[in-house]
């Protein structure tokens, strides 16, 4: 148990002497939070907007000082004709025009939107957000209410996803870097013929990443709650046992592409191609599962993360129990028990 102990702080002091990677360890989720949370957001926020008003009533004028006061929209002029409009987006001084037609008063609808759909995105969520704000005054037509997330905040949607892309990269492939880099320099024999089992080996090189893995978690876990505002509404019991499991999965994933590569820059190239990419497009990190074609929905299947991030939303934004999230929690289980056993089989194969 001493030489077990001894090995584990030995591959700590090895991480912890990597300056470079300790910067990219944390340096990473304190950058990706900061980004997620204020820079790259799907929020609207001060929409350029031109009104078009062939009479200006008294209902008219509401709705136009409801848009003005509200933080979506910035009304920059104010012209007589959808034409006028049309040519004040093209010249780039604006992103949307609402046209309100003379009937507006009367019936309450007469309501044009002109959009820049050079993002379909966005203008759509412009056109949603116009929407509510003219329609959704006290007593009007539309009387909608948002649950979980009321004030429609990306960081809402960004932070568990970020914590299933950085637990996967940190644990997976650092991991297998740091079993190949053993490989490539050729120390891997000398621990091998050590008297301490082959298995407890890479056990012992995985308990430091699992420590970072769980540090990295704290990380997210504080900034989002008190930098981004991002709730944590569910146990924290469960959302931390389901992380363990995740990064259990993760770190079997490591050594299994360790098996596999001989060097650190193959490592490398398999985490990146084989982790990165998916993780990023088809885990529903950024776009929803659901909108995409039916090959690229079973692909995503056999993705971990995807199943981490739902369990993730579920628990922290939702705040429902865990027997709401026994199929995500099932399906890791089943894909830890998948890829432990093969790292381990082909591991043990490599040694022979």
């Amino acid at each position: 148990m001493e030489q077990f102990i001894s090995f584990v702080i030995k591959e700590a002091k090895h991480i912890l002497r990597d300056k470079r990677t300790m910067l990219i360890l944390f340096g990473m989720p304190l950058v990706l939070m900061l980004l997620f949370g204020f820079a790259i957001t799907n929020d609207v926020r001060n929409v350029r907007t031109v009104v078009v008003t062939s009479s200006m009533d008294h209902l008219t004028r509401q709705a136009v000082d409801r848009l003005a006061a509200s933080e979506y929209f910035t009304i920059t002029a104010t012209v007589a004709t959808p034409r006028e409009a049309e040519l004040v987006i093209r010249g780039q001084q604006a992103d949307m025009a609402i046209v309100f037609g003379p009937d507006f008063a009367s019936r309450r609808s007469g309501v044009q939107f002109i959009v820049d759909g050079a993002d379909p995105n966005m203008a759509q969520m412009w056109t949603n957000y116009a929407t509510g704000v003219i329609l959704n005054a006290d007593g009007g037509l539309v009387n909608s209410k948002m649950l979980y997330n009321p004030q429609l905040k990306s960081a809402y949607n960004f932070v568990p996803a970020i914590m299933g892309m950085l637990l996967m990269l940190v644990c997976a492939m650092m991991t297998s870097i740091s079993i190949v880099r053993e490989k490539e320099k050729g120390t891997m024999e000398v621990l091998l013929v050590s008297p301490v089992k082959p298995l407890m080996i890479i056990i012992a090189k995985a308990i430091p990443y699992l420590v970072l893995a769980f540090a990295i978690l704290i990380i997210i876990l504080l900034m989002g709650r008190y930098v981004l505002g991002v709730p944590l509404a569910g146990s924290l019991f469960w959302i931390l046992v389901i992380s363990t499991i995740y990064i259990l999965l993760a770190l079997s994933l490591g050594l299994l592409i360790s098996s596999v590569a001989q060097t650190q820059l193959v490592a490398l190239l398999l985490s990146a191609m084989v982790l990165l990419m998916p993780i990023v497009m088809l885990s529903g990190m950024l776009f929803p599962v659901e909108s995409m074609p039916v090959v690229l929905q079973w692909v995503s299947a056999v993705i971990p993360p995807r199943y981490y991030i739902d369990a993730m939303r579920k628990l922290m934004i939702m705040g429902v129990g865990v027997d709401q999230v026994m199929r995500e929690l099932g399906i890791l289980l089943l894909m830890l028990a998948v890829l432990l056993t093969l790292a381990l089989a082909s591991f043990k194969k490599r040694l022979e």
